[in-house]
């Protein structure tokens, strides 16, 4: 097995790990902390700049997207203590809110980590990074499970039905029963891939222009993601309930 193909691999397991149900705050950031340090290699391949430009993580989100685990309607209740219908979709959103602000709390600790020990011109934004890919990762599945939730999960093999949820991720729409979702590769190359890379790189821009300057900036950071996470969830529902 090639070294590249074991680092997608476990690309996928960690951010797969960070976005599951139930971690805390300590589990988040070793977590985090491993995933900026398995990013690194592939950014310095990609060169700082792509990699803060969005299209080397474009890339990167469409590789690890099979990987987010998506649970099923019985699974979802039983982890919110036997919720239903509206009382359901408002726990998903609320939790996968406070899972991203989770993450970027844990991002501004590791931050203010970097800034008290030498680092490279490079570390800081790898880290961002990680944190967006994590983020993007739970938002992810949080489109999906909306979908499962409201009976409009579509019926595809698992690559197909990852291509699809990014599509719908990207758009911030539902999944079109009628056009039917993209192959993965074709996420790369047509304007889904496109709008996909526009979207994670405005998310990253906005992570370096609130987090860059102090370095510390936990709350910040947390903040941004609980509110960008659930106007994505709350936008989704408005059109999955139509």
């Amino acid at each position: 097995m090639s070294g590249e193909l074991v680092r997608r691999e476990e690309l996928g397991e960690l951010v797969g790990k960070l976005s599951r149900h139930g971690l805390d705050r300590a589990e988040r950031g070793v977590l985090l902390a491993r995933l900026t340090r398995l990013l690194a290699a592939g950014a310095r391949d990609a060169g700082a700049r792509a990699a803060l430009t969005g299209r080397w993580l474009g890339d990167v989100v469409t590789d690890v997207a099979p990987h987010v685990p998506v649970r099923d309607l019985a699974t979802m209740q039983q982890h919110h203590d036997g919720l239903r219908g509206e009382a359901l979709v408002q726990a998903l959103v609320g939790t996968a809110a406070l899972a991203t602000a989770g993450v970027g709390a844990a991002g501004g600790a590791l931050s203010a980590v970097q800034f008290a020990a030498p680092v490279t011109l490079l570390a800081t934004p790898v880290q961002l990074v990680a944190e967006t890919l994590a983020v993007v990762a739970i938002e992810i599945k949080l489109v999906a499970e909306l979908h499962v939730v409201h009976g409009r999960a579509p019926l595809l093999p698992q690559g197909q039905l990852a291509a699809a949820y990014l599509a719908s991720w990207a758009a911030r729409e539902p999944v079109d029963p009628v056009s039917g979702p993209p192959a993965l590769s074709a996420v790369l190359t047509a304007a889904v891939g496109q709008q996909l890379r526009r979207r994670v790189a405005r998310r990253l821009g906005r992570n370096l222009s609130t987090l860059a300057p102090f370095l510390v900036g936990a709350v910040a950071g947390a903040e941004l993601n609980r509110r960008e996470t659930r106007a994505l969830g709350e936008a989704l529902v408005e059109q999955l309930r139509r």
